[in-house]
């Protein structure tokens, strides 16, 4: 497999895991930063995790074509 389909796989798993931690505890963002950016409102949380997962699943896309690619060029 080329590097494209270990970035794309890399980047997916790193989203995929933010968004779930960012479900499980959404209270990782003050313990890391020591701030609370959004005043307990949970608009910045909510952000992190659609966008990961929006990430995820473009990542995702991207390995899979990639590895379509790899493989019909093989065989």
């Amino acid at each position: 497999m080329r590097i494209f389909f270990w970035t794309a796989v890399v980047l997916g798993a790193i989203s995929s895991v933010l968004a779930v931690v960012t479900l499980i505890t959404r209270e990782w963002i003050e313990l890391v930063f020591g701030f609370d950016p959004d005043k307990g409102s949970g608009a910045l949380e909510w952000s992190i995790v659609m966008g990961a997962a929006l990430i995820a699943g473009a990542c995702l896309t991207w390995a899979r074509a990639e590895w379509v690619r790899g493989h019909s060029a093989t065989g």
